[in-house]
């Protein structure tokens, strides 16, 4: 392709600018892509009587429509017509993917603004996931297997499914939109409709397409108590094996970029330097202020860890020079007091925490700082499963 910037006279719309010199079909395509994204174009030295053997057809368009045609063109695999993406057809599983359950409401919307800034930063597509629940589906969520649904469930999914589609693709031409006009930045995206119960479906998903990350959006800390059993986040958090990032919806964040105080839960064992990398693999251009907080276990509790806490600091300091490190201690008996103490005494964009895989009676009668932090703090998370 020659890209030129010849200027003809003006047209009715204003002065028209050669965009590019493209064969006939190509020109035709260029057009056809353009024009459905609100650009008007116009063909110029096309061959009316045998078009196809014309060799150069200017693509001309209104000079104030350059900036945004321009970024079109660049991203033409994102202004393309979407299609689906699912693991048995996708022959890239090397590539970086940032999962992102919607469910069309503000904050998993919010969610997803923010999962496309850090798929900016990291290299990484978006997957953009929603899944819908059947008659079946909710009764057997509610273990009530004595009703049954037979061809009315049928027919309740094919028109759920078209549901789901129609708002799914509303939801990409606004992303698209936002990319057009550089209130997103320019990420590959693609767009999934699965049947069955929300957080299986998202940790079936993950498993096939092994993402970077899945952001969630949440609702607010006095809602999710409100909520405790019910929570799609709080099941994906205890059952996914990839980083989860929980983004609450009052949150006063709407950049990646304004994440500057980070707090890092940490063990002083080797879990703790998977949860600072993953933490660097997403920050890495950021000057980050981390607090270490170290949560003394039963056996270390009582011992003088200054010398572990000293070395794991130390370690930081080296290898993520970006990053400005201190340490605090947490005691276990008063996590939750002393971390309201802490929130209150300095502002926290994030908390970071490696999570051990437990089970499900154990989640149920023990469950994680992540799961308890979850439901209290109206602060973003990403939690690292170790």
């Amino acid at each position: 392709m020659m890209q030129q910037t010849d200027i003809n006279n003006n047209s009715a719309h204003g002065r028209l600018i050669t965009l590019a010199i493209h064969t006939y079909g190509q020109a035709q395509a260029l057009k056809a892509l353009l024009e459905r994204e609100g650009v008007n174009v116009v063909l110029q030295n096309v061959n009316l009587e045998q078009p196809v053997v014309s060799a150069g057809i200017r693509v001309r368009i209104n000079e104030n429509d350059l900036p945004l045609a321009l970024r079109i063109i660049e991203n033409t695999d994102i202004f393309a017509q979407p299609s689906a993406i699912s693991p048995e057809n996708d022959d890239s599983r090397q590539s970086r993917r940032i999962i992102v359950p919607v469910d069309f409401s503000p904050h998993s919307i919010k969610a997803c603004d923010i999962a496309f800034q850090l798929a900016d930063r990291s290299g990484a597509s978006v997957i953009l996931l929603n899944s819908f629940i059947t008659p079946s589906d909710a009764a057997e969520q509610q273990l009530n297997d004595t009703l049954n649904f037979g061809s009315v469930d049928s027919e309740a999914s094919v028109l759920m499914a078209k549901e789901a589609k129609g708002m799914l693709d509303a939801l990409a031409l606004d992303i698209r939109n936002k990319i057009k006009t550089g209130s997103l930045p320019a990420v590959k995206f693609t767009t999934t409709v699965l049947k069955g119960i929300p957080e299986e479906v998202i940790v079936e998903y993950a498993k096939d397409c092994h993402p970077e990350l899945i952001v969630m959006g949440t609702r607010a800390a006095d809602k999710k108590e409100r909520e405790l059993i019910g929570s799609v986040t709080a099941e994906v958090l205890d059952s996914a094996r990839f980083p989860i990032l929980a983004i609450p919806e009052m949150v006063e964040m709407n950049n990646a970029g304004d994440i500057r105080h980070v707090l890092l839960f940490c063990n002083l064992d080797q879990d703790d330097l998977l949860a600072i990398d993953a933490l660097y693999r997403f920050f890495k251009f950021e000057n980050l202020n981390v607090g270490l907080v170290w949560l003394p276990s039963k056996k270390q509790r009582g011992r003088n860890m200054q010398k572990a806490q000293q070395m794991l600091k130390d370690y930081c300091v080296n290898h993520y020079p970006r990053f400005c490190f201190e340490t605090r201690v947490f005691n276990m008996p008063s996590i939750m007091q002393d971390f309201k103490a802490v929130e209150q005494e300095c502002h926290i964009d994030l908390i970071a925490m490696p999570n051990r895989k437990k089970s499900v009676f154990a989640r149920l009668f023990n469950p994680s700082l992540a799961h308890r932090l979850l439901f209290h703090a109206d602060i973003p998370m990403m939690v690292i499963p170790v």
